[in-house]
């Protein structure tokens, strides 16, 4: 945890507070937000855990000095999480402390869905620690130990925690700027370096929360420093919301890309490639689908699909700016007394073609679109199946256009995207508005050129965004479209990016109706992202149960006994002229073996062939996750196959 930076308010004899509701109270005193709570009604001050003052949290025991905007947090207001996710790092380092005093501890924030705390040990925690932590966590929420704020001199707070043997938080301290408040909390005889706030007792957090693993962690991420413990935990306002959490990581688990890629036979790994998958038939049948539906998609959306080299002279990133933000991620090799790289993305290629025609104002828009192939040289430690490789194929496109076509643009994309997201099987769809970050290429005058073409055009469009400061890409600003699966996580996926400046190094034009050049816009998009990452996203979604159209068996004719072999073949020969994706079982195995086999498979449907089959010319249909069967004319189960083969749109 850390410190606070110092702030003042000129106190007054009175203060005026609004409520919420926009009602207001007025105090002939500061009140602090206890008081405050206590004011409104017994009950809100019993849920009471924090306020916000103008919109900044702070603990109850804060006075409210001025005149004011405050709200009581409880544990039902938004904000609540997040405070008490802070607490519990808190409540673990004390029982931490308590059960092994030896234990130094560093820094514990809040983290999606969770917390952790770096702790420093002669022996690292392991799994087996968990439980009895977790139940000493519970003895101190139980204990309801007042959390008190207190403010220390530098040089003091330094020497105490020096004194306790805790050299990581006097390091801390050390490195604060002078300006900064040394704040310190207190829970029992726990004292930890804080800035808060923090909930008004150990009771008030709960027991919602479960420690859930632990890892290494290099102090301030240096591999250069000790290597840490990290606990890392989950909490929650109430028991519901936890259980539903364990149950979505239960899922999670069940539905892991890697375990159903094994299953299916879609893909795998192996160390002579690391972070670049193999392929397998099935695995590969998927692809081919996703990249046929979605180039039938682009032709319709007017798209031209090109394709570009994998190796460029390293002088064209240089020129392009790649080089010197990705140039440390990139492979090169030496040819010819000349360094080459392999590509690590699309764009600048695009530029290329764009440019080898000279285009009038009236040819615009032009959408380059290429199925990518890529290579980045990804950290091993965050290669993580197909979600993280160093080999991959990017659903890229590029828009030039001019400056007064961006918002027709941003709208056609955002219809397409949605059509495409919908069809995949993801309904809900957040969009996140990124403006420029701290290290960027273009002039800042650029900068705000394209960060109002860019929110004027999502306005335009109608939909809702949330802004996340800072993240853009260099060259530009971007909207990025985040999906959610069938189990509640979130990916992003898709992007779409305003780009004024790599047509300005690669000196990409148009000529305009004043008949003079000027630089095109660059509309930098893609729907999937990169189809490896997608894939899995689509095998975690679909628990490996994929539509039909893109399954990559989607049939299996099995024989009860070899009296049905004849009539299979023939079944699966009229399956294989009509377009679909069948294999035959002739295996001398019982039918419920081979039923079992290809359902773990995740084959959609199972023609089941045995002798009362063949005199009747039928075949019994097992379909995926459903106990009833159904028992048709071959002609007929077919006709009905091809429907639900068709691929969307």
């Amino acid at each position: 945890m850390t410190a606070s930076k110092k702030t003042t308010k000129k106190p007054s004899k009175g203060v005026k507070i609004t409520l919420p509701d926009g009602s207001v109270k007025a105090f002939d005193a500061p009140l602090s937000g206890a008081e405050l709570a206590a004011t409104i009604g017994p009950g809100l001050a019993k849920a009471a855990l924090a306020i916000s003052i103008d919109g900044e949290m702070a603990d109850l025991a804060t006075l409210i000095e001025t005149d004011a905007k405050v709200s009581i947090i409880t544990a039902k207001s938004d904000e609540a999480l997040e405070l008490l996710r802070h607490d519990a790092a808190h409540v673990m380092a004390e029982a931490v402390k308590e059960l092994y005093p030896e234990t130094q501890i560093t820094i514990g924030p809040v983290i999606e869905d969770g917390f952790f705390y770096d702790f420093s040990r002669p022996e690292p925690f392991t799994l087996d620690d968990l439980p009895k932590i977790e139940a000493r966590m519970r003895e101190i929420v139980k204990r309801d130990e007042a959390i008190s704020r207190e403010e220390w001199e530098r040089k003091k707070a330094i020497k105490f925690f020096k004194d306790q043997g805790e050299i990581y938080k006097a390091e801390i301290i050390s490195d604060l700027p002078g300006d900064e408040v040394i704040s310190l909390y207190r829970q029992g005889d726990f004292i930890d370096l804080c800035r808060g706030p923090h909930l008004p007792s150990t009771g008030k957090l709960g027991t919602n929360f479960k420690l859930m693993k632990v890892a290494g962690a290099y102090w301030r991420g240096d591999s250069n420093n000790e290597m840490l413990t990290r606990i890392y935990g989950t909490c929650w306002a109430d028991k519901k919301d936890l259980a539903a959490y364990l149950h979505r990581l239960e899922e999670a688990e069940r539905r892991d890309h890697r375990k159903i890629g094994k299953q299916m036979h879609l893909f795998h790994f192996q160390e002579d490639a690391p972070g670049m998958p193999f392929w397998h038939e099935n695995g590969w049948t998927i692809f081919r689908m996703l990249q046929t539906y979605l180039r039938n998609k682009l032709e319709k959306a007017d798209y031209r699909e090109v394709h570009t080299p994998q190796l460029l002279d390293r002088a064209f990133w240089e020129k392009s700016g790649h080089w010197d933000k990705f140039g440390e991620n990139m492979y090169t090799l030496e040819a010819d007394d000349t360094q080459l790289a392999v590509k690590p993305m699309n764009c600048p290629c695009h530029v290329q073609i764009y440019n080898q025609t000279i285009h009038s104002y009236r040819e615009l828009p032009i959408r380059l679109a290429e199925f990518g192939s890529c290579h980045r040289n990804e950290p091993s430690g965050a290669l993580h199946g197909l979600m993280r490789v160093r080999s991959f194929i990017m659903d890229d496109a590029h828009i030039f256009c001019r400056p007064d076509q961006i918002i027709s643009e941003t709208k056609i994309f955002c219809d397409l995207l949605k059509g495409i997201y919908k069809d995949l099987g993801f309904e809900e769809v957040f969009i996140e508005f990124s403006d420029r970050p701290a290290v960027r290429a273009g002039s800042d005058e650029v900068w705000d050129q394209a960060e109002a073409a860019l929110l004027e055009a999502v306005k335009a469009t109608g939909l809702d965004y949330t802004v996340n400061p800072g993240d853009g890409a260099f060259y530009g600003p971007k909207l990025d479209f985040i999906l959610k699966d069938v189990i509640g996580r979130k990916w992003q996926c898709g992007t779409w990016q305003v780009d004024f400046v790599l047509p300005e190094r690669l000196n990409a034009n148009y000529i305009a109706e004043d008949g003079q050049k000027h630089r095109v816009v660059m509309l930098h998009r893609a729907i999937l992202g990169s189809f490896e990452r997608f894939i899995g996203i689509l095998i975690e979604h679909y628990a490996g149960h994929f539509p039909f159209w893109m399954a990559p068996v989607q049939v299996v004719v099995a024989t009860i006994t070899h009296e049905g072999d004849a009539f299979a073949k023939k079944a699966y020969a009229a399956l294989r002229d009509a377009g679909l994706r069948a294999r035959l079982d002739l295996r001398n195995e019982k039918i419920n073996y081979k039923v079992r086999e290809h359902s773990v498979a995740k084959t959609p449907v199972i023609f089941v062939i045995g002798k009362r089959e063949t005199e009747a010319g039928t075949v019994s249909i097992r379909r995926l996750g459903l106990e009833k069967q159904e028992t048709i004319a071959l002609e007929d189960a077919i006709q009905g196959l091809v429907k639900d083969a068709r691929i969307p749109g």
